[in-house]
C-alpha cells in the first residue's frame, strides 16, 4: 500500500473547484483552434499543471502550453523508440527503476558520471524518451515522478553547462510539474561550484524540490527511508536491493513499452494522423490557434484520456471551448486520471 499523495499547495487550496475549472477553460480558449485540433494535449489535468507552474496566471500558462504544442508537433516525442536511443542507454546513465517510491510514483535513476556520448542533441532525445516512458507508466492517481541522481564517477568534465542548461529548459518548459522530488545522492564538493553555474537556469519552484543526500549523514539518509522501501531501493542509494542496471533486461522492457505506446497511438487515429504529417504543419497549426506564442509543454498520458471525457459534465462556468483527453505517455496517463475521477 502506498502513502497518500502530498497535499495540494496553499495557492491551489485557495481556489475552489469552480475557480480552477474557470481558469482551465480560459487557458483552453487562449489556445483557440489548437485545443480543438490537439485535444489529447489539452486535457484538464495537463492544463492544471501549466497553471500550477505559472502560479495560476492564465496568460502565462496559455503561452507555456502553446510552446509545448509547437515543440511536440515538431519533435514528436511520443514517436521516439528504443532503437532510436539504444546507444545512449548502454551505460545506464538514465533509466526507469523497477520500483516505486512509497507514494507510488515512478523513479528515474540518473548517473551523469556514466555519460557515454558527446552529442547534446542525442542526450536530450534520450532524456525525452525516458520522460515519456516514465509518464507512460505512471499510475492513474499519479502525475509526478522522483529523480534519483547518483554522482558516482562524476567530474566537472562529465556534464557541460550548455547541456545542463538545455536539459533544464526542456524539463521545465515541456514537462512542468512532473517532478515531485529530485535527490542528489553523494554529490562531490566540486559540484557546489557547478550547481552555482546552472542555478540561474533553474526556476525557484524546481530548485526547492532538490534534496542533497549523503550516505554518511544519518539525517539526510532519513529522506531515503521516508521515501522508499529500503528492501526495494538499490544498494547504490543505501537500500538492500543488490540488482543494478542490466542493459539486456532493460532493453526488453523498453521494447514492450514501445509496443504499448504504438498501440495507444493506433487507437487514436486523429492523433496518429497529426503525428504523421510533415513538420510544416506546425506553423500552420500555431497560426490557427491564435496570435500569441510563448513557453512550455507537457502532454497527457493515454490513460488519462478517459478521465477527462467523464468529467465534461462537471464543467463550471460555460466557455465556448471544447475539452478532451491526452497523449499516450502524457496522453494515456490523462485518460487514466479521468477514469479514476469519474468513479
Amino acid at each position: 500500500m502506498y502513502l497518500r499523495k502530498p497535499r495540494a499547495s496553499s495557492a491551489e487550496k485557495a481556489l475552489s473547484y469552480q475557480e480552477q475549472q474557470t481558469k482551465i477553460n480560459e487557458v483552453r480558449c487562449l489556445l483557440g483552434q489548437l485545443a480543438e485540433r490537439l485535444p489529447n494535449f489539452c486535457s484538464d489535468a495537463s492544463i492544471l499543471r501549466y497553471l500550477r507552474a505559472r502560479n495560476w496566471d492564465v496568460e502565462k500558462s496559455g503561452k507555456m502550453l502553446k510552446e509545448t504544442l509547437k515543440w511536440r508537433l515538431e519533435c514528436k516525442p511520443e514517436t521516439i523508440r528504443w532503437e532510436d536511443v539504444v546507444h545512449e542507454a548502454e551505460t545506464g546513465k538514465i533509466y526507469r527503476a523497477n520500483y516505486l517510491d512509497k507514494y507510488g510514483r515512478a523513479v528515474l535513476v540518473m548517473r551523469p558520471g556514466f555519460q557515454n556520448t558527446s552529442s547534446a542533441k542525442g542526450q536530450i532525445k534520450y532524456l525525452v524518451y525516458c520522460m515519456e516512458n516514465a509518464i507512460l507508466n505512471l499510475a492513474a492517481d499519479q502525475e509526478q515522478m522522483v529523480w534519483l541522481i547518483d554522482f558516482r564517477g562524476w567530474t566537472m568534465a562529465s556534464t557541460s553547462v550548455k547541456a545542463t542548461r538545455e536539459t533544464a529548459r526542456v524539463l521545465q518548459d515541456y514537462y512542468p510539474e512532473r517532478l515531485a522530488l529530485g535527490i542528489l545522492y553523494n554529490p562531490p564538493r566540486i559540484f557546489e561550484s557547478f550547481s552555482k553555474l546552472v542555478k540561474p537556469f533553474v526556476d525557484q519552484k524546481t530548485y526547492k524540490k532538490v534534496k542533497f543526500v549523503y550516505s554518511d549523514d544519518a539525517e539526510s539518509q532519513k529522506i531515503m527511508t521516508d521515501l522508499f522501501d529500503i528492501t526495494k531501493l538499490e544498494s547504490a542509494f543505501g537500500g538492500y536491493n543488490q540488482d543494478g542496471f542490466d542493459f539486456g533486461s532493460y532493453a526488453e522492457q523498453m521494447k514492450e513499452d514501445d509496443k504499448k505506446m504504438s498501440d495507444f497511438l493506433n487507437s487514436e487515429p486523429s492523433l496518429l494522423s497529426i503525428l504523421q504529417k510533415p513538420e510544416p504543419s506546425t506553423s500552420e497549426a500555431l497560426s490557427q490557434g491564435s496570435s500569441d506564442s510563448s513557453s512550455s509543454s507537457d502532454v497527457e498520458s493515454p490513460r488519462s484520456l478517459h478521465v477527462k471525457n467523464s468529467n465534461q459534465n462537471l464543467k463550471a462556468p460555460q466557455v465556448n471551448c471544447s475539452d478532451s483527453g491526452a497523449v499516450k505517455s502524457e496522453a494515456q496517463h490523462e485518460l487514466m486520471i479521468q477514469t479514476r475521477e469519474s468513479a
